[in-house]
């Protein structure tokens, strides 16, 4: 009897709202598990983002590691085929130079020994005196240089040609050739 006396109204609202308070309980818990695996399904996927992104550093920091030092070994290449260029241009340029000043010596020589021969009689026997010129003095040697100016030319010319050389050879570097 007690129990007809919770049928009432109100004892049926009260049992309608417990069995939905339990239901949504339920549900609740039901909910708890699916968000509970979804939360460690994304912690995992985050886990395995987080360790692709630091393979992927370090990645990225080994192979800029790996072009900065070969770069340096590039850039001492190129430095040492200039130092090698630069030296071998120098040491062209100093042993024409000295051929010159040696065949201008000689020849300063033969000219002094012709003219002291002449001198003592000695020499062989010289034709007559061409006509005198009829312009002033370098019109008798307008295609050639006085001596001074003929040894400046000489190494002036040597100089340039030497220069071009040098470009030539630093142009042909190539700075991005890899070595074998």
């Amino acid at each position: 009897m007690t129990f007809l006396r919770l049928l009432n109204v109100q004892g049926i609202a009260g049992l309608a709202v417990g069995l939905a308070l339990a239901l949504l309980l339920v549900i609740q818990k039901g909910e708890t598990r699916h968000w509970k695996k979804e939360s460690d399904h994304f912690e995992q996927l985050h886990s395995q983002e987080q360790a692709a992104l630091a393979g992927t550093i370090a990645n990225y920091r080994a192979a800029a590691a790996q072009a900065q030092a070969s770069d340096k070994a590039n850039a001492e290449r190129i430095a040492a085929d200039q130092r090698t260029i630069n030296e071998r241009t120098s040491n062209d340029y100093e042993a024409r130079l000295a051929a010159a000043r040696s065949l201008a010596q000689r020849l300063r020589g033969q000219s002094a020994g012709a003219a002291a021969d002449l001198r003592s009689g000695t020499g062989a026997a010289v034709p007559g005196l061409p006509a005198a010129a009829g312009g002033p003095h370098e019109a008798a040697s307008q295609d050639r240089l006085p001596d001074s100016d003929r040894e400046l030319a000489t190494n002036q010319a040597i100089q340039l040609d030497e220069l071009i050389k040098w470009v030539r050879a630093q142009a042909a570097l190539d700075p991005n050739k890899k070595e074998n």
